[in-house]
């Protein structure tokens, strides 16, 4: 096993070869999935595969804290940067799809559009 290096000695951090990480670490998707977040850890091992080029960090679930949620402010802050976005500055129309950031304009507005 090439990148088994459970001590950190070759590595500098403890290393797994890909799918053989020990119990207690999991990595950042892994964490989201189950509602955590790293919470300021630093890396504990990494996960290596496809000759070195691929590498995952791995994070202690012990020490993960549960992932911060939106307040209501914050929440009303992005609805409104989200309609901004849907809103034609030329005809002032809000459309259904996201304004093209290249164009500034709606499909209708823009140069070549249909009218």
């Amino acid at each position: 096993m090439v990148f088994y290096d459970p001590t950190g000695e070759r590595y500098g951090i403890p290393t797994y070869p890909f799918k053989m990480a020990p119990t207690g670490l999991a990595t950042l998707r892994q964490l989201r999935a189950d509602g955590l977040r790293p919470g300021g850890q630093t890396v504990a091992a990494q996960l290596m595969w496809r000759k070195g080029k691929r590498v995952a960090y791995l994070y202690r679930i012990d020490l993960a804290k549960p992932k911060r949620t939106a307040t209501p402010a914050q929440r009303a802050a992005i609805e409104q940067a989200l309609l901004a976005r849907r809103h034609c500055p030329t005809c002032g129309r809000i459309q259904d799809y996201y304004i093209p950031r290249r164009t500034g304009a709606c499909l209708v507005c823009e140069p070549g559009g249909a009218r």
